[in-house]
């Protein structure tokens, strides 16, 4: 049973019912002073708390998807290496791992409900090596769309993230799929993966002086590939990025310094200069010209504005960034462009990202063209 499996929630919760259960009917029995009785308290209480511990810890996955996996939970997603280093021997840059139904209701069928894709893909200028989840709308499959390109978007997790968040807990192909339906945005293809492609390394999508290239793999490499593979053209017209968090942040620096791959990037609850802590290491390795261009605040004042549609997001309570949003809307310039989303409350979660994906999407798709 997987780690988000309902039964696994169902047995976790059984479980610490019957041990409180069993507690409480123990308790008379165990209420001697002997030292077999009192290591039977220790044991009850300590297990009646670690069963409810884990419950509560399931229930927040569940909600947050903070793991996807047990693999993902322990540390041991190794499976990559393999398939990409045949991928890149065969001389491909896409090799596609598995497909599963995408999570709509009513059917099953690829023309009716789309199809998500498990793909590894192998970074041509970067060398770096990622797996993405491709979320192909039902027109793709349809006879009458057989020669049409659609428009693609990258969409990013936080740090640290699994792509997979972005399926079960943000909802994207779905809500991608509802809004297409109701012809409220055109369909469009969603390239879902996380920035973290050298875990457990934070590299905030920096290119990493004699480290990991990063930006060019989100910015340069993943684009031509899947333009490659797929019914999208490799110009910035038909292409967006969107993220959340630590995604959002790499979405709009991506956007804003690569106008000629993207015309669109939104960034959802981003901030606006790269993290530098114990996570991400040494980024810059003393190169002040590249941590200033990490900074999107300076970049707007001091680089050139290419003509690029920004989209960023906060809320009035519970969101540290509204400051420096507003910052950011008042610097962008012509040929730029910027709108924003700003709630009246709503906190750095998945329940905000879900009241602002919906109508990013449609403000997106409004801006690309698969033609």
């Amino acid at each position: 049973m997987g780690l988000t499996s309902h039964k696994v929630l169902a047995v976790a919760v059984l479980v610490a019912v019957l041990l409180f259960a069993a507690t409480i009917w123990m308790w008379p029995r165990l209420s001697r002073r002997t030292p077999r009785a009192v290591l039977g308290r220790i044991g009850m209480l300590f297990a009646t708390q670690v069963t409810i511990f884990a419950a509560v810890a399931l229930v927040a996955n569940q909600y947050f998807l903070f793991y996807g996996t047990w693999g993902d939970l322990f540390g041991q997603e190794q499976e990559l290496g393999a398939v990409v280093g045949q991928a890149a021997a065969d001389g491909k840059h896409v090799t596609v791992m598995d497909t599963q139904h995408s999570p709509v209701p009513g059917s099953r069928q690829p023309s009716v409900a789309g199809q998500i894709q498990k793909i590894a893909i192998s970074g041509e200028k970067s060398g770096i090596n990622s797996t993405a989840y491709v979320y192909l709308p039902p027109q793709y499959f349809q006879p009458q769309f057989r020669k049409q390109k659609f428009p693609a978007a990258e969409v990013l997790t936080g740090y640290p993230g699994v792509a997979e968040n972005l399926i079960k807990g943000l909802n994207y192909p779905t809500t991608a799929w509802q809004l297409a339906k109701a012809n409220k945005m055109q369909p469009m293809i969603l390239v879902m993966l996380r920035p973290t492609v050298a875990p457990p390394r934070d590299t905030e999508c920096v290119d990493i002086p004699g480290g990991p290239q990063t930006e060019t793999f989100l910015a340069k490499d993943v684009p031509t590939a899947v333009s490659r593979a797929y019914r999208v053209k490799d110009v910035p017209r038909s292409w967006g990025i969107i993220g959340n968090s630590t995604g959002g942040y790499c979405a709009l620096k991506i956007a804003m310094h690569h106008p000629e791959q993207f015309s669109v990037g939104a960034g959802l609850s981003a901030y606006y200069k790269a993290a530098e802590d114990p996570t991400t290491g040494d980024l810059f390795q003393g190169k002040d010209e590249l941590r200033k261009r990490a900074n999107l605040l300076w970049s707007l004042d001091h680089l050139p504005q290419g003509d690029t549609s920004l989209l960023v997001t906060s809320s009035r309570k519970g969101e540290r960034n509204l400051k420096d949003t507003e910052t950011f809307i008042s610097k962008v310039k012509a040929p730029a462009q910027v709108s924003s989303i700003i709630l009246p409350s709503g906190a750095h979660n998945f329940n905000t990202w879900r009241r602002e994906i919906p109508p990013a999407l449609v403000w997106m798709s409004g801006r690309l063209s698969g033609a």
